[in-house]
């Protein structure tokens, strides 16, 4: 079962521990014969020990101002985390932008995309069926390793073995599809690399 804040705070020994008061007994009457006491200074309240410390008039225990400084420093250590998290993700979003430029510089120029081409060859990206349009030597040259296929800016571009190798080098996840020559020519699926369907 989970602690409660206060025992964990407890536990960490930012909090004290604060006895809990025991019950006062009720004042006596005097004896008769005896004078009433007072303090042991003069003109002390009655029923003071001599060397109390007053109690705050705010009415504050050590616990309430221990449990509020607990909350002050976890909202601290929240605040700190929030920040890093914020500054991981920034590094992340610019390192993606700097992948992506990367990319688009290596490909600018050496797309082999073709508007005519009229086979269509599928493959698996991203656990769905994507397709890419070719035609025959490139299909040909598709399946037998030559050329790959690079995902940018939401399209599956057609280049050449060297460039898809530089693309994986940066982004291994903008790789679409590379045929290995060496396989045997039959997918994991135990179908033919070059069959259309």
């Amino acid at each position: 079962m989970a602690d409660s804040l206060r025992d964990q705070l407890l536990k960490s020994g930012i909090v004290k521990q604060v006895q809990p008061e025991r019950p006062r007994e009720p004042k006596r009457a005097p004896s008769p014969g005896k004078p009433a006491r007072h303090g042991g200074k003069p003109g002390g309240k009655p029923g003071a020990k001599p060397g109390a410390k007053p109690q705050p008039a705010a009415g504050r225990s050590q616990q309430d101002i221990d449990l509020a400084r607990a909350y002050a420093l976890r909202a601290q250590t929240e605040t700190r985390e929030r920040k890093q998290i914020e500054q991981e993700a920034a590094e992340q979003a610019r390192l993606r932008r700097e992948r992506k430029q990367k990319i688009q510089q290596l490909l600018d120029g050496k797309v082999l995309n073709k508007a005519d081409a009229d086979q269509p060859r599928n493959f698996e990206y991203g656990g769905k069926i994507r397709r890419v349009h070719v035609d025959a030597p490139q299909l040909a040259a598709l399946n037998a390793g030559e050329l790959g296929v690079v995902q940018h800016g939401g399209r599956y571009l057609l280049v050449a073995r060297e460039i898809a190798e530089q693309v994986r080098a940066i982004d291994a996840h903008q790789l679409a599809l590379l045929v290995d020559p060496a396989a045997s020519g039959i997918g994991d699926d135990g179908v033919p690399d070059d069959l259309m369907w």
